[in-house]
């Protein structure tokens, strides 16, 4: 299926400016979570509870936060789903070391009772989550070994089947796509949980996919335009594979944005990742990971080209042999 008429896009021209647009959105989101004191960690990696309740009135965010004050520790009360459902979600990290054997309900109850000595509306229990620091830290660690388990993968892979320089690339490309991505949720006021780290995985397979299919194309395009650069043989094939990048991230991206406005508050935060991720990876695809694959292969070219001219003797000056049809004295 074709969507666009042979497009002729100039895409390697604007790969500095894109280079320096992802740096930008890269730095305000370190800026953010050092401004923050580290990267937000849901209830799945810190530990703590989270209690959601549903009030019969209208209250507001004051009042309950009111209500919860006086626990010890750090609290965190946000509206849940749609305002005039009048839920209410409360966190309460983990602050202490929970022994072994002692109970995890402490928190919730905690959050419970302070509701209810408040003098709030009368309230329903929706849910509660409790999850032990132990098993958080074991969760996050985890995480991160299997996020860089399928980069070191994805790199192997790429580089056996093309280039080294073109593994570089797409590394660079999902590494890229992952911060930028992780920024944005920091933007929005996202925690880390489990639903988003599986989200930046599916974001790192489909970045490296599509970015795959391009080098495809240009390895197939290398034999056939041996004559024209680097450039003009990547940019020749963004524009073959453009109808095909566009139909896969719109068709990925409007079922996505399906789930995270008819999903639920608990998709909601894995849709968003996607989102992100959809919009980034189809970027960096084009611009970042082409971009590094012809810098890093326009380095190694001249290195290659005056090892070759150094191994490489004039005929004229080998011994024994004589130009055709030159006479001999």
């Amino acid at each position: 299926m074709q969507i666009l008429s042979k497009p002729n896009y100039n895409f390697i021209r604007w790969r500095w400016y894109a280079l320096a647009l992802s740096a930008l959105v890269i730095a305000a989101g370190v800026a953010v979570i050092v401004s923050r004191g580290g990267l937000p960690l849901g209830i799945d990696f810190s530990g703590g509870t989270i209690v959601v309740v549903k009030f019969d009135q209208a209250v507001t965010e004051q009042q309950v936060r009111g209500a919860v004050d006086p626990i010890p520790g750090e609290e965190v009360v946000q509206q849940y789903g749609d305002p005039a459902d009048h839920e209410w979600l409360v966190r309460l990290a983990q602050t202490d070391t929970v022994e072994e054997g002692a109970s995890l309900e402490e928190g919730s109850q905690q959050i419970l009772d302070a509701l209810t000595k408040a003098g709030l509306p009368s309230y329903e229990l929706l849910s509660r989550e409790i999850v032990g620091p132990v098993i958080g830290a074991d969760l996050q660690r985890r995480g991160l070994y299997a996020t860089l388990a399928s980069i070191l993968a994805i790199t192997i892979y790429i580089a056996f089947r093309f280039r080294f320089s073109f593994a570089l690339g797409a590394i660079a490309a999902t590494f890229h796509d992952i911060v930028v991505t992780v920024a944005f949720l920091v933007f929005f006021g996202y925690d880390l949980s489990l639903n988003i780290v599986a989200a930046l995985l599916t974001i790192t397979g489909y970045s490296v996919n599509d970015t795959i299919v391009i080098f495809d194309r240009v390895r197939e395009n290398l034999r056939s335009m041996r004559k024209d650069s680097l450039e003009q043989v990547v940019n020749v094939s963004v524009n073959q594979t453009l109808s095909r990048t566009i139909i896969t991230a719109g068709t990925t991206f409007f079922s996505v944005l399906a789930l995270y406005i008819f999903g639920g508050e608990v998709l909601r935060g894995f849709a968003f990742t996607m989102l992100v991720g959809i919009v980034s990876g189809t970027y960096s695809t084009v611009f970042i990971a082409s971009a590094i694959a012809i810098i890093l292969s326009q380095r190694r070219r001249p290195f290659s080209a005056s090892a070759q001219a150094a191994g490489r003797p004039e005929a004229a000056a080998r011994p024994g042999r004589k130009s055709r049809g030159a006479k001999a004295s």
